[in-house]
C-alpha cells in the first residue's frame, strides 16, 4: 500500500488520553509492511483483568476471530497480542500452527494460562505466515513494554488508516478515580454486523465479567454495528474490553449497583466516538453522512431501511457528487422490503423536505445545495406505518475508494 493521504474528515489532532493503570503494551515490528512501521501491538496486565467483547458474524472469519471467541466464555486475561499486515483468515492449518506458536510463547513469557491470551490481526486474507512469524517476536515485544503510549498503540494495528485513532474518559466511582481509553483501526470492509475492525478498549475500573460482557452486548447494536463504509464485513472484526481493576475502586459484581450504569454510559460514550471515527476514516470518503429513520414499523424495520439507504452506491455517489438525490433515497427505501405508506413517504436534507406526503415539494434549493457541500450530510425518511425508529452512519463513495482498493497488495 502507498501512503493515503489524511482524511479530510479526521479529528485536528490525536486525543489526549488518560493513563489505565494494571496494563503495560508496547508498539514492535515484525516486517509484515515494508519500510520501518510497527506492525505488532503488545499489552499485558501483570495482575489479570476481566474481559468481555464482540466479533465478527462472517461464516469465513479468522483463526484468531475463532480463538478469542471461545476463550473470551472465561472471562480473564492477562495479555493481549494483535498484528497488523496479514488477517490470518481463510490459512486452515498453518493460521492455526501460528496461533499456537504465539500462544505458547506468550504464556512463556507472562506465566500464564493458554486462554488469558487474546489474538488479533488484520490485513492480507488468505496468505499463511510461518508458525513461529509472530512469537519470534515477542520476546523484543515484552523488553519494550511500558506505560501506554497510546498514539503510538493505535497506529501499530493500522492497514489502510489515514489516521489513528483513539477516544476516553475519566469518571469518579463513589470517590475513586477510573479511566477508560479506547483504540480502533478500521477504514474499509466496514459493515460489522457485529462490533467493528479492530477494537480495544482499556479500563482501571473493577468489573465482573459477566457484567462487562451485558455492557458490551447493550451497547454494540447502537454503536459499531450502526455504522457501514461498503457493506463488506470483515473476516477479522474484533471488539474486546479489558478491564484491569487497578484504580482501587471497589468490584462492580452487579447490574443493579449503580456504578455499572455510569460505567456503562462511558463506555457507550467511547464506542460511540470511535466508530464515527471509523466511518470519518472511510476509504476515500469526504463526507459523513447520518440517516435517520422514522415512521417505520418497529426498530428493526427502520434498521434495515437506514442500511439500504446508507449502503447504496447509487445515493453514496450521489452525495459525493453533492447532489440531494432524493429520488435515490426513495429506490433504496423500496429495495429495503420493509412495510412502509408510500402515500406518507417523505425525505428531507439538512433540515429541507424534499418529498412529503408521497411526492415532492417545493424546497429552497440554495440551502440544500450549501448542506450538501458541507462535511456532515444529514438525511432523515418518514416512511409513515409506526412508530418505529433508528440512526446509522455512512461516508460517501468517491474515486478514492477505488483507488486504494485497487492498489490494496500492490
Amino acid at each position: 500500500m502507498k501512503d493515503l493521504p489524511i482524511s479530510p474528515l479526521a479529528p485536528a489532532a490525536f486525543p489526549t488520553l488518560p493513563p489505565v493503570a494494571g496494563m503495560r503494551a508496547s508498539a514492535s515490528r515484525i516486517g509484515l509492511y515494508g519500510g520501518t512501521r510497527n506492525d505488532l501491538l503488545t499489552v499485558v496486565f501483570p495482575d489479570g483483568a476481566s474481559v468481555a467483547g464482540a466479533f465478527t458474524r462472517s461464516t469465513t472469519r479468522s483463526a484468531d476471530v475463532e480463538w478469542c471467541a471461545t476463550q473470551v466464555k472465561k472471562g480473564q486475561a492477562r495479555a493481549l497480542v494483535v498484528n497488523a499486515g496479514n488477517s490470518n483468515a481463510f490459512t486452515g492449518p498453518a493460521g492455526l500452527a501460528k496461533n499456537a506458536a504465539t500462544v505458547a510463547e506468550t504464556c512463556r513469557l507472562v506465566g500464564c494460562e493458554p486462554h488469558e491470551v487474546f489474538l488479533a490481526a488484520t490485513g492480507v486474507i488468505g496468505v499463511p505466515l510461518p508458525a513461529q512469524k509472530v512469537a519470534d517476536a515477542l520476546p523484543n515485544a515484552f523488553e519494550a513494554l511500558a506505560a501506554p503510549d497510546w498514539e503510538s498503540l493505535a497506529r501499530a494495528f493500522s492497514t489502510t488508516d489515514t489516521f489513528p485513532k483513539g477516544a476516553g474518559t475519566t469518571l469518579d466511582l463513589d470517590g475513586t478515580r477510573v479511566n477508560l481509553v479506547g483504540l480502533a483501526k478500521g477504514s474499509g470492509m466496514i459493515a460489522p454486523n457485529m462490533a467493528t475492525m479492530l477494537v480495544f478498549i482499556f479500563t482501571d475500573a473493577a468489573v465482573a465479567p459477566t457484567i462487562l460482557q451485558t455492557m458490551v452486548s447493550a451497547h454494540v447494536e447502537t454503536t459499531f454495528n450502526a455504522i457501514t463504509v461498503d457493506s463488506d464485513t470483515s473476516t477479522s472484526d474484533t471488539l474486546l474490553v479489558f478491564a484491569t481493576g487497578a484504580s482501587g475502586a471497589a468490584p462492580i459484581t452487579e447490574e443493579k449497583d449503580p456504578r455499572a450504569a455510569k460505567l456503562s454510559e462511558a463506555l457507550r460514550t467511547v464506542f460511540h466516538d470511535l466508530a464515527l471515527q471509523v466511518v470519518r476514516d472511510g476509504e476515500g470518503a469526504q463526507k459523513l453522512i447520518q440517516i435517520d429513520v422514522q415512521g417505520a414499523a418497529d426498530d428493526l424495520s427502520a434498521r434495515t431501511i437506514g442500511f439500504a439507504i446508507a449502503n447504496s452506491p447509487l445515493v453514496k455517489t450521489a452525495i459525493a457528487g453533492e447532489d440531494a438525490n432524493w429520488g435515490r433515497v426513495i429506490m433504496a427505501v423500496g429495495k429495503a422490503g420493509e412495510p412502509i405508506a408510500i402515500e406518507r413517504l417523505a425525505v428531507r436534507f439538512g433540515g429541507q423536505w424534499t418529498a412529503k406526503a408521497g411526492g415532492a415539494v417545493p424546497y429552497d434549493a440554495a440551502l440544500v445545495d450549501a448542506h450538501m457541500k458541507g462535511q456532515l450530510i444529514d438525511i432523515l425518511v418518514d416512511v409513515g406505518v409506526g412508530d418505529g425508529r433508528a440512526r446509522v452512519w455512512t461516508c460517501d463513495l468517491t474515486h478514492g475508494y477505488i483507488s486504494i482498493n485497487g492498489d490494496y497488495r500492490s
